[in-house]
């Protein structure tokens, strides 16, 4: 097992650097002025400008300003952003970190909660008509564009029935000293949203791959045998059928941690929601090389994160793999 580990994490090292290799390139080659943005308002002097380039080493060779960027990295410094005028990119994502978080870790807890509870529901009835209308269901809306979806929530519940805010963490019209209690609810509300648009779209596949697993698990001679002792259904399917089932799922749940970042990048941009989604997405719009790098980044690492967790997590509760 630990042979395995260290393996898995120098693979992990080597992908890694890889990512941000390729994301740096890509991004440098790809045609446009970052600092287009900063002059496109006034007349700026060449000497300003030239100071600009120099500022953000706009002005050296790719191969000079990787190597910058790469020790920079190393210890920490991600280098300050250009369209928020000098900002280090290290502390607006440790700023915008806690917004994102709480809207990952929301959608994951409905994704997994509400996506397994249909997948299990669908397994035990499997072929029929209730299990193809969920089917169809789920898959519609997994299909369904995130973005698409959060405009037209945004304009039923928000606009037009006046239920739910549409934008922002907290009504800007609450004061900072007002109760907790009150803070905590506003910030509920705003939450739903975006929540409940990144929940529909994305436990489809949970619920999906859920009852794969539960259905193979179902038609195994283990849950014959318990169904033969007189055992009651939900035992059956809950301690015996699930309990193998969920090994998977787990992995599956690893995989899902990038939703964190990189899921919701438009949703966030749609509802302004000021978390690591709409700020990599004002990046990408303005070319703000430093914070797209510190976003890329961080979504290469939770994806390459995520997949180790997965990995190690199917190991631990699959006896099998670990004698493979």
């Amino acid at each position: 097992m630990s042979g395995w580990v260290v393996r898995r994490a120098l693979q992990a090292l080597v992908t890694y650097i890889m990512a941000a290799t390729l994301a740096f390139v890509v991004m440098r080659l790809t045609p446009g002025d970052p600092l287009a943005r900063l002059t496109e308002d006034r007349p700026v002097p060449p000497e300003a400008i030239a100071a600009l380039r120099a500022r953000y080493q706009l002005d050296q060779p790719i191969l000079r300003q990787y190597a910058s960027f790469l020790g920079g990295a190393l210890r920490g410094d991600l280098g300050r952003s250009i369209e928020h005028q000098g900002s280090d990119v290290v502390g607006l994502i440790r700023e915008r970190l806690p917004a994102t978080v709480l809207l990952g870790g929301t959608v994951l807890l409905l994704n997994f909660s509400v996506g397994i509870g249909i997948g299990v529901w669908q397994a035990t009835r499997r072929g029929t008509a209730s299990d193809h209308l969920m089917t169809a269901l789920t898959l519609t809306a997994y299909a369904t564009p995130s973005f698409w979806l959060g405009l037209v929530l945004a304009w039923a519940f928000g606009t037009e029935l006046h239920w739910l805010p549409v934008a922002f963490l907290h009504d800007p019209l609450i004061p900072p000293d007002a109760p907790r209690l009150t803070i905590i609810l506003d910030a509920a509300r705003h939450l739903v949203l975006p929540a409940l648009t990144l929940s529909i779209t994305t436990l489809g596949a949970t619920a999906r791959y859920q009852r794969a697993t539960m259905a193979e698990a179902l038609s195994a001679d283990f849950v014959r045998t318990a169904r033969s002792k007189g055992l009651r259904e939900a035992s059956v399917i809950w301690r015996h059928a699930w309990r193998n089932a969920v090994g998977p799922m787990l992995a599956l749940f690893g995989l899902w941690l990038p939703l964190l970042v990189a899921g919701s990048v438009f949703v966030e941009a749609i509802f302004a929601w000021p978390g690591l989604g709409s700020l990599a997405y004002d990046a990408i719009m303005s070319r703000d090389y430093p914070v797209i790098m510190g976003t890329t980044l961080l979504v290469s690492a939770m994806v390459i994160a995520g997949s180790f967790a997965a990995d190690l997590l199917h190991r631990t509760v699959d006896p099998r793999l670990r004698t493979a």
